[in-house]
C-alpha cells in the first residue's frame, strides 16, 4: 500500500542557511494493507519528519513515497484532496488541534465543507455518529462540547473518528497516546488494533519500546534518521542484533534490577560523520574499527524478515 523508497530530508540552518543539517536520511520501507508498523527511537531521530513527510505537510528533499503504485510527491493541490480523504494523520497533543473558542466538534464540520458539502444533514449526522461509535465515543455525551469539557482520551478519540469520516486507508499516528493516562492509552491501542483488524493501515510512531511491541507485526527502529534493524516485531525485539537496539532493550525499566545496574548510555556525542555508520560515536562494540566511520553500513538480511545495518552481524 505504501512505500518509503531511499527518502532524505535535510534542512537548511545556519544565519543565511548556508549549512545543511540531514534529518532523514536514505529511509525505505513499506506497509502493507492491514498492517500496523511501529517506527521506534529517541527524540530528534526523524520519527516525526518521516510522519509529516507521508502527510506531505513538508517537502522531501530526495527519494520517493509510493501510495497505491503513484508517488505522492508528484501531487498537485487538487490531487492532494483525494489523497487525504485515504491518508489521514493524528498528533500527540490533542488539545493542540482543537480552536477552544470552537466546539469540539468543529472539525467534523470542516470535514462536511471540505469533502462532502452536497450531502444531507440526515445522512450526515448518521456519519457522524457511526465514526464516534466506532471509537467508542457516545454521540450523545461528546457533541457539542468545548476542548475543556472532554478529556485528552476523548480528544485524540475524535480526531481518529474525524479520520473515520475520509473512509481512510492509511493512518499516521505520531506519539499519540504519550499525553495520556495508562488506562486511556490501552483503550486507544485496543482501538488502533481494532481498526487494523478491519484493515486499516497504521504507521505507529512512538519512542515506547512496549508500545510499539503491542501493536504492531513489523518494527522499524531509527537513529539520527536512518534505520539501524527491522523487521518482524518479536525477531527485532527477542533477538536484537544492532549496538543501537539492544542498548534501548537494555534501557527499559526492569523490576528485578535495580536501575543502576541496568547499563544505560545517557547522553549521546555529536558527531559530525554524515558518511559513516552514524551509531559509531555511541557503539560499543569492542572490535569496531575505523572502517565503521568510513562508509555507512546497508541494511541486510540476517533472517527471514530481519534486517540489520551493523557490520559485525554480517556474515562472512
Amino acid at each position: 500500500m505504501l512505500k518509503l523508497d531511499k527518502i532524505s530530508k535535510v534542512y537548511s540552518t545556519g544565519t543565511f542557511g548556508g549549512k545543511l543539517l540531514p534529518a532523514v536520511v536514505d529511509v525505505s520501507f513499506d506497509i502493507g494493507e492491514g498492517e500496523v508498523v511501529s517506527l521506534i527511537g529517541e527524540s530528534g531521530s526523524g520519527k516525526s519528519t518521516i510522519g509529516k513527510m507521508i502527510l506531505r505537510l513538508i517537502t522531501i528533499s530526495s527519494g520517493k513515497i509510493i501510495f497505491n503504485g503513484i508517488d505522492i510527491s508528484t501531487f498537485k493541490k487538487n490531487t492532494l484532496k483525494s489523497y487525504y480523504k485515504e491518508v489521514q494523520g493524528v498528533f500527540q497533543d490533542p488539545f493542540s488541534s482543537y480552536n477552544p473558542i470552537f466546539k469540539a466538534d468543529k472539525i467534523f464540520t470542516i470535514i462536511r465543507q471540505e469533502f462532502f458539502p452536497k450531502m444531507k444533514d440526515k445522512e450526515w449526522e448518521e456519519k457522524v455518529d457511526s465514526s464516534l461509535k466506532a471509537v467508542g465515543l457516545n454521540p450523545d455525551q461528546v457533541l457539542n462540547k468545548f476542548p475543556h469539557q472532554l478529556s485528552g482520551g476523548q480528544l485524540q478519540r475524535f480526531l481518529i473518528a474525524r479520520a473515520l469520516l475520509l473512509d481512510i486507508k492509511f493512518l499516521v499516528a505520531d506519539e499519540i497516546i504519550s499525553m495520556l493516562d495508562a488506562s486511556t492509552r490501552v483503550d486507544v491501542l485496543n482501538l488502533l488494533a481494532e481498526l487494523k483488524s478491519r484493515g486499516l493501515s497504521i504507521l505507529f510512531i512512538t519512542h515506547d519500546l512496549s508500545l510499539g511491541y503491542y501493536i504492531s507485526e513489523k518494527a522499524i527502529i531509527l537513529y539520527r534518521g536512518s534505520v539501524v534493524e527491522m523487521g518482524n516485531t518479536e525477531k527485532v525485539y527477542s533477538n536484537s542484533l544492532h549496538p543501537y537496539t539492544k542498548m534501548l532493550m537494555a534501557s527499559v525499566p526492569r523490576l528485578d534490577k535495580k536501575w543502576e545496574e541496568v547499563e544505560v548510555e545517557l547522553k549521546a556525542k555529536q558527531i559530525e560523520n554524515t558518511i559513516g555508520c552514524v551509531y559509531y560515536d555511541r557503539c560499543r562494540v569492542p572490535d569496531k574499527d575505523a572502517g565503521c566511520a568510513g562508509s555507512r553500513p546497508p541494511l541486510i538480511k540476517v533472517e527471514q524478515d530481519h534486517f540489520v545495518a551493523c557490520k559485525h552481524c554480517m556474515k562472512e
